[in-house]
């Protein structure tokens, strides 16, 4: 027995006719009457007797009737709900902290614009845990700041970054034009917990110059960060893109090292056996118009040497 046997069966009951409940469900009278042949053959229950021919409705075809209602009422609801759920985008994307921070805000400001009717759910946390939860298939896409390890996912480059040493503008640093290495040594520094995509790389700088800085602060948000190194007197290594307001007013100063060791790249981030949608490829288009931010080469950049 189909939801199909039960609209034939209330389409028969309603107009009192095979032949007319055929023409309303555009089928052969055959079909029709197959039907309700079916339906009484699996109920062992006659639904309709021919007086005078016409059909007449048993008392277990009444009963039958009320119930079908109900069932092809519900199974019309559902294919309701579902047509509209399949008809309406969504996106469930994360963001590392420092995505989170500078970019993501302004990323779904501009996929709203793109698809306004889409369900979004954004969700910012540090890269280890974005990568757990795209495991799970609790994200369908994220940007991260970090090295993805999992061979389950897929990581793609998409926008352009580097990290820079800060200091407060009334910390002895700041007057300086040139810094080496070394002077980093037994420093007071605010750094970002371990399983950031920043902490790593700053980690592997560290070993790679054999440093031994002091780690007075440990923290995840970028308001304690800045909070840090203004108000007491820590350096950090921290993205650019979150000092921008501080160190274009010139109260936090910005030292660069020549190489390459502090330039990464923001990452967009899937499974790889997720099948992309139009959200996750709407998002994919908006993040290539992120790139280097122009202000910086109108502001005076120390150096860090070794």
């Amino acid at each position: 027995m189909t939801i199909r046997h039960l609209k034939i069966f209330i389409a028969v009951a309603e107009t009192g006719s095979m032949s007319k409940a055929a023409q309303k469900l555009f089928l052969s009278q055959p079909t029709v009457s197959q039907a309700i042949r079916e339906l009484e053959e699996h109920y062992e229950v006659r639904l309709f007797e021919r007086l005078s021919r016409r059909l007449h409705i048993t008392p277990a075809g009444q009963e039958l009737l009320g119930y079908a209602y109900q069932a092809a009422g519900q199974f019309d609801l559902l294919e309701n709900r579902m047509q509209k759920n399949r008809r309406r985008e969504s996106l469930r994307i994360g963001g590392t902290i420092t995505v989170g921070a500078c970019l993501l805000s302004n990323i779904m400001s501009d996929f709203q614009a793109a698809l306004p009717e889409a369900d979004t759910f954004v969700y910012v946390g540090n890269t280890r845990t974005i990568e757990e939860k795209l495991l799970r298939s609790e994200l369908d896409i994220a940007i991260v700041e970090g090295d993805v390890r999992h061979p389950d996912l897929v990581s793609r480059p998409c926008i352009r970054d580097y990290l820079v040493l800060g200091c407060a503008s009334s910390h002895p640093f700041a007057q300086r034009d040139d810094l080496h290495i070394g002077e980093l040594n037994q420093q007071p520094f605010v750094m970002r917990e371990k399983g950031s995509g920043t902490r790593a790389l700053f980690d592997r700088f560290i070993e790679r110059h054999h440093l031994h800085i002091r780690t007075a602060w440990e923290a995840t948000c970028p308001e304690a960060f800045r909070n840090a190194i203004l108000n007491n007197h820590c350096l950090a290594v921290i993205s650019v893109r979150l000092l921008e307001t501080d160190i274009r007013n010139g109260s936090i100063r910005i030292f660069n090292v020549p190489t390459d060791e502090f330039e990464r790249s923001f990452s967009l981030v899937t499974h790889k056996d997720k099948i992309p949608s139009i959200s996750m490829e709407t998002v994919s288009g908006i993040v290539s118009r992120y790139q280097q931010p122009d202000w910086l080469q109108k502001i005076p950049v120390g150096t860090l040497q070794e």
